[in-house]
């Protein structure tokens, strides 16, 4: 229910249009709001891209042609990077490099071997020299026992080394 009655106020950045000021309680506000941004954004004014979960490789696309050693970055977006001797915190963990491997199922421990680069001290990129010709290289997300966190936080990209 309305307490006040909605105005129109002083024009907006010296246009025809008028913005208005509504007080309200028991959440009408809130609609009118929710329906204002709705607007907006389908009316392409203001429109930001949302931030994908999971992990990537931000300076090489999949299908590149590289030269070894390949500089890789790693990020991650919902969940933060620590190094692996802090132990395990919720929403935290390492990355970890998969060479012409398939990545783990969720919860299954990362094997310690040359097919698989732990980075448990928070490393966030590597070096990494490879053979000519065609590789498939995972980034996975692992939890400080580096327990994987599944398809969420793995990004497989295939690249192809001259």
């Amino acid at each position: 229910m309305l307490t006040k009655a909605c105005k129109p106020c002083k024009p907006a950045f010296r246009s025809n249009q008028r913005s208005v000021i509504c007080r309200s309680s028991s959440g009408v506000a809130d609609k009118l709001k929710s329906t204002a941004a709705a607007i907006i954004l389908s009316g392409g004014i203001a429109v930001a891209p949302a931030s994908a979960i999971g992990v990537s490789f931000p300076n090489v696309q999949s299908g590149a042609v590289v030269a070894s050693p390949v500089h890789l970055e790693f990020a991650v977006d919902g969940l933060t990077v620590k190094p692996a001797a802090e132990g395990i915190v919720a929403g935290t963990g390492h990355h970890h490099l998969i060479i012409d491997a398939p990545a783990p199922a969720e919860g299954t421990a990362i094997p310690f071997d040359d097919a698989h680069k732990h980075f448990g001290k928070g490393q966030t990129s590597v070096d990494l020299d490879l053979p000519p010709g065609q590789h498939t290289l995972t980034l996975q997300f692992a939890n400080a026992a580096h327990e994987s966190y599944g398809p969420a936080f793995a990004n497989t990209i295939t690249v192809t080394v001259k």
